[in-house]
């Protein structure tokens, strides 16, 4: 990822926000067209979202770090992994690919090109599960990449397909995302009123989940360092 240039790795994070967005949405436009079973709807949507995540970070990690989510960006800028200057920038092209992602979806399935959602998604329990959602996707990476990080792609989207189903929520577990489904008064949809419900509960659970992570990783020899150097 050092190797690329600011602009560049935005331009991938805005293509990749942009092209999860469109399949979750267009996906679940069409489960929705197709079938008026809800559980075999979200099933559809729930495949074409795994199986584009494992595409989108193997294809656009090496440039952008394939983050496609403030809540993982915010947490690689809290550890070091993502200067704190780009961050905003992050953030910003991921929320701009997100709502393109949702106008591709809409555009292809001849809807109003953004149309404000009525989808009732509140309470504490949707919260949790958003809480509990973020914490399993952040946790995922972190340990993704110190043991085995040529799996993340894998690792993330089967974690995604999983928490699709186990949260109340569907898991989406991404403040970007989240906002870009506003925007869509179809199956994937969540009410504008309820989105800052979702982000706080995302937020609060990637940074959990790297103060658990921070210190579980932590090999007997570096907690022996830290120690060493701290008594310095």
């Amino acid at each position: 990822m050092a190797s690329y240039d600011l602009t560049r790795r935005l331009v991938a994070e805005a293509l990749g926000t942009a092209m999860l967005v469109a399949t979750v949405v267009g996906s679940g436009i069409m489960a929705a067209s197709l079938t008026e079973d809800v559980g075999l709807a979200l099933l559809g949507n729930t495949l074409a979202t795994g199986a584009i995540l494992v595409v989108l970070i193997t294809v656009l990690g090496p440039i952008s770090g394939a983050h496609f989510n403030p809540a993982v960006s915010l947490i690689f800028a809290m550890s070091g992994s993502l200067r704190r200057r780009d961050l905003g920038f992050y953030v910003l092209a991921q929320v701009a690919g997100g709502v393109a992602g949702t106008i591709c979806a809409h555009l292809m399935f001849n809807l109003p090109v953004l149309e404000l959602s009525s989808k009732v998604r509140t309470g504490g329990a949707q919260w949790f599960s958003e809480g509990i959602a973020t914490f399993g996707l952040v946790a995922v990476i972190l340990a993704g990449i110190r043991f085995e990080q040529k799996a993340v792609p894998w690792l993330v989207a089967l974690y995604i397909t999983a928490a699709y189903w186990f949260t109340a929520s569907t898991s989406f577990a991404n403040p970007a995302v989240a906002f870009a489904r506003s925007l869509t008064d179809t199956f994937s949809g969540i009410r504008p009123i309820d989105l800052p419900g979702f982000w706080l509960a995302e937020i609060a659970g990637a940074v959990a989940a790297l103060l658990l992570f921070n210190w579980l990783l932590q090999t007997a020899e570096t907690s022996s360092t830290l120690s060493s150097e701290a008594k310095l």
